[in-house]
């Protein structure tokens, strides 16, 4: 990578570390506590131009690449899961699939509120009772005049309720299968549309899950993302590009967890905590070298798919079992509700699920990697 490149990834981390340690450091019990992120947060973050990141400045956007937003996301989580959570959901798999498949009058439409920080973006792919598999989507949609009907439900959604816009899918035949699937850019006040309901969750508290609604929710033609049957192709390059984001985002999860780690290890005398302390720097800088791995990647033009699988499986893993035994090093202290090792670890225990499951990237990567080998054209020289 040219140095300016590395310049540009290293100012990028130096700025959202300045901003996690003197905006959100402060105020993370409390959005843990309230289960709410201040409103204008978001419009904070833009002012940095963390909400611009990867979108081009010909659409308002702060640009950067992959391993810049990676960088970002990393020193948030590191202070707060879920607004990094929040805004790894509004870059990777709201803002960039719009940059790649959007018409020029959805970019200028949404991408320049979204990159300023006006609106904030969403993705609806999961379904009550059929999860991300979106190959088999319930929610099913039809061709009226002058546009599109919407009838099903989407939960689990980040930024469900306060979203500006909401990616979402549904197929026009189950017995097409994939080529039946379109995807739709959806405003909050379109007829039909409606939050059902705000879902409690164990970790990433402040980060809104929701229950999205369409009763024959009516959709005008400009609102389809792409061609008509693409849906799965958009979704599935949204997901792998967001593999990579919520990756960064368990290991900011995954360091403040060492960090807290070490703090309570200092407290004692204990030869046993300093073998933890070794092996947990160890899974931590491994999944590091991973999720920089995939970022750079994707920066290359290369395909990303195998590296963004594997950094959100080595992520994710390293976040939860670092938080576990750093709570298991704070002792009793670290069990009271609030204290830092508690709220780390409920955090922690959410990433294997979020933007597909651990097992799903265990089928995913070992599939491949049977099929196709060690996937040494993704790595970068």
């Amino acid at each position: 990578m040219r140095p300016a490149e590395i310049m540009g990834t290293l100012d990028w981390r130096q700025r959202a570390r300045r901003f996690a340690n003197d905006r959100l450091a402060p105020i993370a019990a409390n959005i843990d506590r309230t289960d709410r992120v201040p409103s204008d947060l978001m419009a904070t973050l833009g002012k940095e131009g963390f909400t611009g990141l990867g979108i081009p400045a010909e659409w308002g956007g702060s640009g950067g690449n992959s391993e810049s937003t990676a960088a970002v996301l990393e020193e948030l989580a590191g202070a707060s899961a879920a607004v990094a959570t929040d805004l790894s959901v509004h870059l990777s798999v709201c803002a960039a699939p719009i940059l790649r498949w959007g018409t020029d009058a959805q970019r200028a439409r949404f991408l320049r509120p979204l990159a300023a920080g006006r609106f904030l973006g969403a993705f609806g792919l999961t379904e009550p009772g059929v999860g991300s598999d979106a190959a088999h989507l319930a929610t099913r949609y039809e061709r009226v005049p002058n546009g599109f009907r919407l009838r099903g439900s989407k939960m689990f959604i980040t930024n469900g309720a306060s979203a500006a816009v909401v990616l979402a899918f549904a197929t026009r035949d189950p017995a097409l299968g994939s080529r039946g699937i379109s995807g739709f850019l959806i405003p909050p006040g379109t007829p039909g549309y409606s939050v059902a309901q705000r879902l409690d969750k164990m970790g990433i508290h402040g980060s809104e899950t929701t229950e999205l609604v369409f009763e024959d929710a009516q959709l005008p033609e400009d609102a389809l993302l792409g061609a008509e049957g693409e849906g799965l192709s958009i979704a599935l390059g949204a997901l792998a590009g967001g593999r990579i984001g919520i990756a960064a985002c368990a290991l900011g999860v995954a360091r403040a967890a060492f960090e807290e780690m070490c703090r309570s290890a200092r407290l004692r005398s204990c030869e046993e905590d300093r073998a933890c302390v070794a092996r947990a720097y160890v899974e931590l800088e491994s999944a590091r070298a991973l999720v920089e791995a995939a970022a750079r990647t994707k920066d290359a033009g290369r395909p990303f798919e195998i590296a963004a699988s594997a950094a959100k499986l080595a992520a994710s893993g390293a976040a939860v079992s670092i938080a576990s035994v750093g709570l298991d090093i704070a002792g009793p202290a670290g069990t009271r509700v609030g204290h830092p090792a508690e709220r780390l670890l409920r955090d922690a225990r959410v990433f294997p699920i979020v933007e597909g499951t651990t097992e799903i990237q265990e089928r995913l990567l070992g599939r491949s990697l049977i099929e196709h080998g060690e996937p040494s054209a993704e790595r970068t020289p």
